[in-house]
Protein backbone atom coordinates (compact mmCIF):
# COMPACT_ATOMS: atom_id res chain seq x y z
CA UNK A 1 0.00 0.00 0.00
CA UNK A 2 1.28 3.42 -0.92
CA UNK A 3 2.31 5.48 2.15
CA UNK A 4 0.83 8.90 2.85
CA UNK A 5 2.48 12.24 2.10
CA UNK A 6 5.85 13.09 3.66
CA UNK A 7 5.89 13.81 7.39
CA UNK A 8 5.16 17.43 8.27
CA UNK A 9 5.70 17.24 12.01
CA UNK A 10 2.21 16.00 12.80
CA UNK A 11 1.74 12.65 14.50
CA UNK A 12 0.70 9.99 11.99
CA UNK A 13 -2.62 8.64 13.27
CA UNK A 14 -4.97 5.84 12.31
CA UNK A 15 -8.62 6.16 13.33
CA UNK A 16 -10.84 3.14 13.95
CA UNK A 17 -14.59 3.55 14.22
CA UNK A 18 -17.92 2.58 12.72
CA UNK A 19 -21.02 4.10 14.33
CA UNK A 20 -22.23 7.67 14.73
CA UNK A 21 -20.75 7.92 18.24
CA UNK A 22 -17.33 8.06 16.55
CA UNK A 23 -18.05 10.99 14.24
CA UNK A 24 -17.18 13.95 16.54
CA UNK A 25 -13.87 12.28 17.39
CA UNK A 26 -13.07 11.73 13.71
CA UNK A 27 -13.86 15.36 12.92
CA UNK A 28 -11.69 16.52 15.83
CA UNK A 29 -8.74 14.59 14.46
CA UNK A 30 -9.37 15.77 10.90
CA UNK A 31 -9.07 19.41 11.97
CA UNK A 32 -6.32 19.03 14.58
CA UNK A 33 -2.98 20.67 13.81
CA UNK A 34 -1.28 18.00 15.92
CA UNK A 35 -2.09 14.85 13.97
CA UNK A 36 -2.29 13.61 10.41
CA UNK A 37 -4.95 10.96 9.82
CA UNK A 38 -3.17 8.47 7.55
CA UNK A 39 -5.98 5.89 7.49
CA UNK A 40 -9.55 5.36 8.63
CA UNK A 41 -10.49 1.80 9.55
CA UNK A 42 -14.13 0.75 9.72
CA UNK A 43 -16.20 -2.40 9.35
CA UNK A 44 -17.32 -3.89 6.06
CA UNK A 45 -20.50 -2.32 4.60
CA UNK A 46 -23.61 -4.31 5.49
CA UNK A 47 -26.96 -4.76 3.71
CA UNK A 48 -29.53 -2.32 5.11
CA UNK A 49 -33.28 -1.89 4.75
CA UNK A 50 -35.80 -3.62 2.57
CA UNK A 51 -33.60 -3.44 -0.50
CA UNK A 52 -30.64 -4.87 1.43
CA UNK A 53 -28.35 -2.38 -0.30
CA UNK A 54 -24.79 -2.46 0.99
CA UNK A 55 -24.35 0.75 2.97
CA UNK A 56 -21.07 2.17 4.29
CA UNK A 57 -20.78 2.93 7.99
CA UNK A 58 -21.28 6.52 9.20
CA UNK A 59 -17.52 6.69 9.74
CA UNK A 60 -16.71 5.65 6.17
CA UNK A 61 -19.17 8.21 4.77
CA UNK A 62 -17.74 10.96 6.98
CA UNK A 63 -14.15 10.04 6.09
CA UNK A 64 -14.90 10.44 2.42
CA UNK A 65 -16.67 13.77 3.02
CA UNK A 66 -13.61 14.94 4.95
CA UNK A 67 -11.27 13.66 2.21
CA UNK A 68 -9.50 11.33 4.61
CA UNK A 69 -8.01 8.12 3.44
CA UNK A 70 -7.35 5.49 2.68
CA UNK A 71 -10.50 3.95 4.15
CA UNK A 72 -9.82 0.33 5.11
CA UNK A 73 -12.58 -2.21 5.79
CA UNK A 74 -10.84 -5.43 6.88
CA UNK A 75 -13.29 -8.24 7.74
CA UNK A 76 -10.96 -9.20 10.61
CA UNK A 77 -8.69 -6.54 12.07
CA UNK A 78 -6.57 -9.23 13.71
CA UNK A 79 -5.75 -10.85 10.37
CA UNK A 80 -2.03 -10.44 9.61
CA UNK A 81 -2.73 -8.78 6.25
CA UNK A 82 -4.97 -6.17 7.93
CA UNK A 83 -2.33 -5.36 10.54
CA UNK A 84 0.38 -5.16 7.88
CA UNK A 85 -1.70 -2.79 5.75
CA UNK A 86 -2.12 -0.40 8.67
CA UNK A 87 1.47 -0.60 9.88
CA UNK A 88 2.73 0.08 6.36
CA UNK A 89 1.35 3.61 6.79
CA UNK A 90 3.73 4.13 9.73
CA UNK A 91 1.23 5.36 12.32
CA UNK A 92 2.44 6.48 15.74
CA UNK A 93 -1.02 6.78 17.32
CA UNK A 94 -4.30 4.91 17.03
CA UNK A 95 -7.61 6.43 18.13
CA UNK A 96 -10.70 4.28 18.45
CA UNK A 97 -14.39 5.03 19.04
CA UNK A 98 -17.35 2.72 18.49
CA UNK A 99 -15.43 0.32 16.27
CA UNK A 100 -16.67 -3.14 17.20
CA UNK A 101 -13.62 -5.38 16.78
CA UNK A 102 -10.76 -6.38 19.07
CA UNK A 103 -7.61 -4.35 18.44
CA UNK A 104 -4.50 -6.54 18.02
CA UNK A 105 -1.30 -5.94 20.03
CA UNK A 106 0.75 -4.33 17.22
CA UNK A 107 -1.70 -1.42 17.16
CA UNK A 108 -1.80 -1.17 20.94
CA UNK A 109 1.98 -0.88 21.01
CA UNK A 110 2.41 2.13 18.73
CA UNK A 111 4.72 4.88 19.97
CA UNK A 112 1.82 6.93 21.37
CA UNK A 113 -0.38 3.92 22.02
CA UNK A 114 -4.05 3.47 21.20
CA UNK A 115 -6.66 5.78 22.72
CA UNK A 116 -10.30 4.76 23.08
CA UNK A 117 -13.35 6.94 23.76
CA UNK A 118 -15.90 5.08 25.88
CA UNK A 119 -19.35 6.45 26.88
CA UNK A 120 -19.35 5.57 30.57
CA UNK A 121 -17.56 6.44 33.82
CA UNK A 122 -15.11 3.54 33.66
CA UNK A 123 -14.75 1.12 35.33
CA UNK A 124 -18.57 1.22 35.52
CA UNK A 125 -20.23 -0.21 32.41
CA UNK A 126 -17.36 -1.68 30.48
CA UNK A 127 -18.25 -3.64 27.39
CA UNK A 128 -20.74 -3.47 24.53
CA UNK A 129 -23.78 -1.54 25.81
CA UNK A 130 -22.76 1.19 28.29
CA UNK A 131 -25.36 3.80 27.27
CA UNK A 132 -28.42 1.53 27.64
CA UNK A 133 -26.98 0.18 30.91
CA UNK A 134 -26.61 3.70 32.30
CA UNK A 135 -30.24 4.59 31.57
CA UNK A 136 -31.55 1.23 32.77
CA UNK A 137 -29.71 1.61 36.08
CA UNK A 138 -31.27 5.02 36.73
CA UNK A 139 -27.86 6.60 37.35
CA UNK A 140 -27.87 10.30 38.21
CA UNK A 141 -24.69 10.92 36.21
CA UNK A 142 -22.51 9.31 33.60
CA UNK A 143 -19.28 10.23 31.83
CA UNK A 144 -17.26 9.96 28.68
CA UNK A 145 -13.83 8.43 29.24
CA UNK A 146 -10.64 8.64 27.19
CA UNK A 147 -8.48 5.65 28.02
CA UNK A 148 -5.29 4.07 26.76
CA UNK A 149 -6.21 0.66 25.45
CA UNK A 150 -4.63 -2.53 26.68
CA UNK A 151 -5.37 -6.18 25.92
CA UNK A 152 -8.40 -6.28 28.23
CA UNK A 153 -11.99 -5.24 27.57
CA UNK A 154 -12.09 -1.53 28.47
CA UNK A 155 -9.59 -2.16 31.27
CA UNK A 156 -6.86 0.29 30.23
CA UNK A 157 -5.74 3.29 32.29
CA UNK A 158 -7.76 6.49 32.14
CA UNK A 159 -6.29 9.47 30.30
CA UNK A 160 -9.18 11.89 30.85
CA UNK A 161 -12.81 11.74 31.92
CA UNK A 162 -15.70 14.19 31.87
CA UNK A 163 -18.73 13.68 34.11
CA UNK A 164 -22.22 14.40 32.82
CA UNK A 165 -25.34 14.92 35.02
CA UNK A 166 -28.51 13.12 33.95
CA UNK A 167 -32.14 14.21 34.24
CA UNK A 168 -33.72 10.76 34.21
CA UNK A 169 -35.54 11.49 30.94
CA UNK A 170 -32.76 10.66 28.44
CA UNK A 171 -33.29 8.17 25.64
CA UNK A 172 -30.48 6.04 24.25
CA UNK A 173 -29.99 8.06 21.03
CA UNK A 174 -30.09 11.42 22.83
CA UNK A 175 -27.60 10.40 25.50
CA UNK A 176 -25.27 8.75 22.98
CA UNK A 177 -25.24 11.88 20.81
CA UNK A 178 -24.51 14.06 23.84
CA UNK A 179 -21.64 11.85 24.96
CA UNK A 180 -20.30 11.64 21.41
CA UNK A 181 -20.06 15.44 21.18
CA UNK A 182 -18.40 15.68 24.59
CA UNK A 183 -16.05 12.85 23.62
CA UNK A 184 -14.86 14.71 20.55
CA UNK A 185 -14.18 17.78 22.69
CA UNK A 186 -12.41 15.71 25.34
CA UNK A 187 -10.16 14.13 22.72
CA UNK A 188 -9.34 17.52 21.24
CA UNK A 189 -8.45 18.96 24.66
CA UNK A 190 -6.34 15.96 25.63
CA UNK A 191 -4.27 15.41 22.49
CA UNK A 192 -1.51 17.94 23.16
CA UNK A 193 -0.88 16.73 26.70
CA UNK A 194 -0.96 13.08 25.69
CA UNK A 195 1.42 13.49 22.77
CA UNK A 196 3.85 15.58 24.82
CA UNK A 197 3.82 13.17 27.74
CA UNK A 198 2.45 15.74 30.17
CA UNK A 199 -0.87 13.89 30.46
CA UNK A 200 -0.35 10.59 32.29
CA UNK A 201 -2.84 7.73 32.25
CA UNK A 202 -4.12 6.54 35.63
CA UNK A 203 -5.06 2.90 36.32
CA UNK A 204 -8.77 2.28 36.71
CA UNK A 205 -10.06 1.67 40.24
CA UNK A 206 -10.48 -1.96 41.21
CA UNK A 207 -13.87 -1.20 42.76
CA UNK A 208 -17.07 -0.47 40.88
CA UNK A 209 -16.44 -2.67 37.85
CA UNK A 210 -19.61 -3.49 35.89
CA UNK A 211 -19.47 -5.41 32.60
CA UNK A 212 -22.19 -5.00 29.96
CA UNK A 213 -23.02 -7.45 27.19
CA UNK A 214 -24.31 -7.09 23.62
CA UNK A 215 -28.07 -6.60 23.56
CA UNK A 216 -30.40 -9.24 22.14
CA UNK A 217 -33.90 -8.83 20.69
CA UNK A 218 -35.42 -10.65 23.65
CA UNK A 219 -33.90 -8.13 26.09
CA UNK A 220 -36.59 -5.72 24.93
CA UNK A 221 -39.50 -7.80 26.22
CA UNK A 222 -41.36 -5.81 28.91
CA UNK A 223 -41.60 -8.12 31.91
CA UNK A 224 -44.57 -7.17 34.15
CA UNK A 225 -42.93 -8.90 37.12
CA UNK A 226 -40.59 -5.88 37.21
CA UNK A 227 -41.64 -2.48 38.59
CA UNK A 228 -43.10 0.00 36.11
CA UNK A 229 -40.26 2.46 36.81
CA UNK A 230 -37.73 -0.12 35.61
CA UNK A 231 -39.74 -0.85 32.47
CA UNK A 232 -40.02 2.87 31.67
CA UNK A 233 -36.23 3.11 31.84
CA UNK A 234 -35.99 0.12 29.50
CA UNK A 235 -38.22 1.86 26.94
CA UNK A 236 -35.82 4.82 26.90
CA UNK A 237 -32.65 2.74 27.15
CA UNK A 238 -33.41 0.30 24.35
CA UNK A 239 -34.11 2.85 21.63
CA UNK A 240 -33.43 2.12 18.80
CA UNK A 241 -32.13 -1.39 19.49
CA UNK A 242 -33.45 -3.83 20.56
CA UNK A 243 -36.60 -1.77 21.19
CA UNK A 244 -39.16 -2.73 23.82
CA UNK A 245 -42.36 -4.68 23.30
CA UNK A 246 -45.21 -6.48 24.93
CA UNK A 247 -47.77 -8.85 23.44
CA UNK A 248 -51.49 -8.16 23.19
CA UNK A 249 -53.88 -10.80 21.83
CA UNK A 250 -50.89 -12.76 20.55
CA UNK A 251 -49.45 -9.85 18.54
CA UNK A 252 -46.31 -7.89 19.31
CA UNK A 253 -46.83 -4.26 20.31
CA UNK A 254 -43.64 -2.19 20.19
CA UNK A 255 -43.50 0.56 22.82
CA UNK A 256 -41.50 3.66 21.91
CA UNK A 257 -42.47 6.04 24.74
CA UNK A 258 -43.92 5.35 28.16
CA UNK A 259 -44.70 6.85 31.55
CA UNK A 260 -45.32 5.53 35.05
CA UNK A 261 -48.64 5.67 36.92
CA UNK A 262 -49.66 4.31 40.30
CA UNK A 263 -51.31 0.93 40.45
CA UNK A 264 -55.00 0.46 41.24
CA UNK A 265 -56.67 -2.16 43.44
CA UNK A 266 -57.26 -5.34 41.51
CA UNK A 267 -54.41 -4.83 39.03
CA UNK A 268 -53.00 -8.14 37.79
CA UNK A 269 -49.40 -8.00 36.53
CA UNK A 270 -49.41 -8.41 32.75
CA UNK A 271 -52.98 -7.19 32.26
CA UNK A 272 -53.79 -4.35 29.91
CA UNK A 273 -55.52 -1.54 31.79
CA UNK A 274 -56.38 2.10 31.11
CA UNK A 275 -55.02 5.36 32.47
CA UNK A 276 -57.32 8.02 31.11
CA UNK A 277 -57.32 7.67 27.32
CA UNK A 278 -54.09 5.65 27.27
CA UNK A 279 -53.42 1.93 27.57
CA UNK A 280 -51.15 0.72 30.34
CA UNK A 281 -49.45 -2.49 31.37
CA UNK A 282 -50.08 -3.51 34.97
CA UNK A 283 -46.92 -4.58 36.80
CA UNK A 284 -45.99 -5.78 40.27
CA UNK A 285 -45.38 -2.16 41.25
CA UNK A 286 -47.23 0.51 39.30
CA UNK A 287 -48.55 0.82 35.77
CA UNK A 288 -46.51 1.34 32.62
CA UNK A 289 -48.48 3.82 30.50
CA UNK A 290 -47.99 3.16 26.78
CA UNK A 291 -47.64 6.68 25.37
CA UNK A 292 -46.42 5.78 21.85
CA UNK A 293 -46.63 2.37 20.18
CA UNK A 294 -46.10 0.59 16.88
CA UNK A 295 -48.45 -2.36 16.31
CA UNK A 296 -47.20 -5.29 14.23
CA UNK A 297 -47.31 -4.44 10.55
CA UNK A 298 -48.64 -0.91 11.12
CA UNK A 299 -47.33 2.61 11.49
CA UNK A 300 -46.24 4.29 14.72
CA UNK A 301 -49.08 5.95 16.62
CA UNK A 302 -50.08 7.29 20.00
CA UNK A 303 -51.24 4.82 22.60
CA UNK A 304 -54.62 6.57 22.63
CA UNK A 305 -55.08 6.05 18.87
CA UNK A 306 -54.09 2.41 19.18
CA UNK A 307 -56.57 1.88 22.02
CA UNK A 308 -59.40 3.54 20.06
CA UNK A 309 -58.62 1.36 17.04
CA UNK A 310 -58.59 -1.74 19.17
CA UNK A 311 -62.02 -0.95 20.59
CA UNK A 312 -63.31 -0.29 17.07
CA UNK A 313 -62.13 -3.73 15.88
CA UNK A 314 -63.56 -5.51 18.91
Amino acid sequence: MRPGPPDDGRVRTVFLGSGSFALPALRALATSPLVQVVAVVTVVPKPVGRTQAFTPTPVEAAARDLHLGPVLTPPRLRAPEAVDAILSLRPSLAVLADYGQIVPPPLLDLRHGALNLHPSPLPRFRGASPVPATILAGDEETAVTLMRMDAGLDTGPIVAQERVPLTGTETGPVLEARLAALGGQLLERSLAGWLSGELVATPQPAEGVVLTKPLRREDGRLDPSLPAVVLERAVRAYLPWPGTFTEVDGERLVVTAAAVATEEPGDVPGALVRVGSLPALATTDGRLVLVSVTPAGRRAMSGADWLRGRRTRA
